[in-house]
């Protein structure tokens, strides 16, 4: 019998890091490529619609109603973009330039409901000028308010994507569902 006291914590093993939080530095970069490549894309999508309504005689109320329409694809574009991104792999094209990743609290992928949420606490996290994202430089996990409101938290994730850690994890429990080689079978 051991009169050792148990270990209020577990060890933590070589394999599981500590979970590091991303800044708002680092943030405001992945937004920036965010923004270039969303805004490249529409400006694509832009020109070419141009370009084939060039070739009609519309009226003036017709090309009003046809910019308005182009205003709401945009932000349908936009808020779709991080809807599929964080809910997918977790991270925007800028998030994976700056190797990090937006995951529930619990350590998750986002549903794309919570993703929406999170897009719309961005949103108004940048009414107030942007003093919603300025809490991240005060939180201890630096979470702004669309972390907040959405039940998130942002990550560091170097070199490995959500979809490559889940492979490397289903391939780890394929190697330890296999049975053990007999001294015979060798």
């Amino acid at each position: 019998m051991s009169l050792t006291a148990a270990p209020s914590e577990p060890p933590t093993s070589a394999a599981t890091p500590p979970v590091r939080y991303v800044g708002l530095a680092t943030r405001v970069i992945a937004i920036v490529i965010d923004a270039a490549v969303i805004n490249l894309l529409a400006i694509i999508a832009g020109i070419g619609a141009s370009l084939i309504l060039s070739l009609f005689h519309l009226p003036s109320a017709v090309k009003a109603a046809l910019a308005g329409i182009g205003a709401a694809v945009y932000v349908l574009w936009t808020v779709g973009y991080f809807i599929v991104f964080w809910s997918t792999t977790g991270q925007t094209p800028g998030d994976r330039v700056m190797q990090f990743r937006v995951v529930t609290v619990d350590g998750s992928r986002l549903k794309p409901t919570r993703a929406l949420v999170r897009c719309v606490g961005s949103f108004l996290a940048a009414l107030p000028l942007f003093a919603g994202y300025f809490l991240i430089l005060f939180d201890d996990k630096r979470r702004g308010f669309q972390d907040r409101f959405a039940g998130t938290l942002v990550i560091e994730a170097p070199k490995t994507s959500y979809i490559a850690a889940r492979r490397a994890a289903n391939q780890a429990a394929d190697v330890a569902a296999l049975p053990a080689a007999t001294p015979e079978q060798r």
